[in-house]
């Protein structure tokens, strides 16, 4: 028998093989992505996306990782009131380094003249 996360899953387990029944356990691997929508903060005219960011949580940092992803077409663009930042008190990683190692453009305090055309 295969080691099972809890008693539960054992007991049931267990229930199937005296029923005779073949069943195999996390046989397989099913992927699935949330269901959300995105709103862009601005949207400007030439196609560009930005977000602009105090704060840039972990849950926000997951949610365009997804994002991207799912629509590489889009081009999002940060704005950061402070890009340097700590991901969190224990990381040397800045939300200027966080984009850069995933390929985001960013900019802090003001949208750059260039990004506008």
């Amino acid at each position: 028998m295969p080691k099972f996360r809890s008693n539960f899953e054992r007991t049931l387990a267990l229930d199937l093989k005296r029923s005779g029944v073949t069943f195999g356990y996390e046989t397989q691997r099913i992927d699935y992505q949330k269901s959300h929508f995105y709103t862009p903060d601005f949207v400007i005219g030439n196609g560009v996306l930005i977000e602009a960011k105090g704060r840039f949580l972990s849950s926000d940092r997951g949610k365009h990782l997804l994002i991207q992803k799912q629509h590489p077409e889009l081009d999002i663009r940060f704005v950061f009131m402070n890009a340097r930042n700590k991901l969190n008190k224990r990381s040397r990683t800045t939300y200027a380094d966080w984009c850069d190692r995933h390929g985001f453009l960013w900019s802090e305090m003001k949208i750059p003249t260039e990004w506008l055309t």
